[in-house]
């Protein structure tokens, strides 16, 4: 417990409230907050906020289920990729050397393009999706069902491995091919199926971490006391603020954090 710091409390706090107001995952904050403001080495921040992840939305998972928000068929096609290829990314992670320069410099730079991602899709992803919708709909054949969950569990296995690596990618990448995969999906049905999907990944993937002595438990600690009372505030401001306003913003700064990694 030598690493709490009333710091990580106090960062927790920031990216809980931006969590709860403009509802972009924290693996987008937390990690490269970690890494560029604190000077954790990126394994052991992907880990820890794997953890940290699995603990917050938690509490998003059990919301959702109680409003009936959740499609377990579209949870289940998710995992049945994302579980195996975050198997896979946590064998390949303890056989390599993380503590060397080339591992750092793989998850940055893939935390970085990823931030880029996520911050575009936060200011374009209604122009995404029209563009998306309108391609399928001059389709002679819409897609199948049984086509959608082929794709479905791609964007799964696809996603084990970003989020496994980076601790970011099933928040805004993830909704937005799922709302372009199931149009007819209401969107809070979306949302709550991501996030509840989102929980045994991200556990699988932190507990990896830990089985291979990446995860800070002080720090971690002292992320979730800031965080959960940031998260409620964050939610009960959310009405009462810009909602577009905040999200240029947080995509302004995301990539800018995406030019820092970038660039080292």
């Amino acid at each position: 417990m030598a690493s709490f710091d009333p710091l990580y409390s106090l960062s927790g706090l920031v990216v809980g409230a931006l969590v709860g107001i403009t509802g972009v995952g924290g693996g987008s904050l937390m990690t490269p907050l970690l890494v560029l403001l604190f000077g954790v080495h990126p394994a052991t921040a992907v880990g820890t906020d794997l953890l940290y992840a699995a603990v917050t939305k938690s509490a998003g998972t059990a919301v959702h289920g109680i409003h009936g928000r959740i499609n377990w068929r579209v949870v289940g096609c998710l995992a049945a990729g994302s579980v195996p290829a975050a198997l896979l990314t946590l064998w390949f992670m303890a056989g390599v050397d993380r503590k060397s320069i080339e591992v750092a410099h793989t998850i940055t730079t893939a935390l970085g393009w990823l931030l880029v991602m996520t911050a575009f899709m936060l200011i374009f992803r209604k122009q995404v999706l029209a563009i998306a919708q309108r391609s399928i709909g001059e389709r002679r054949r819409p897609l199948r069902p049984a086509t959608i969950m082929v794709l479905t569990t791609v964007l799964g296995l696809a996603l084990g491995i970003l989020v496994t690596l980076t601790s970011v990618g099933a928040g805004a990448l993830g909704v937005t091919v799922l709302l372009i995969l199931y149009p007819r999906l209401d969107v809070r049905e979306i949302v709550g199926s991501d996030i509840v999907h989102a929980v045994p990944l991200t556990f699988i993937g932190g507990m990896g971490y830990w089985m291979i002595g990446e995860i800070d438990w002080g720090m971690l600690l002292a992320l979730l006391v800031g965080s959960i009372p940031g998260i409620i505030a964050g939610s009960l401001l959310a009405p009462k603020l810009h909602e577009r306003t905040i999200r240029l913003v947080l995509a302004a700064t995301l990539a800018v954090v995406a030019g820092k990694l970038l660039t080292g």
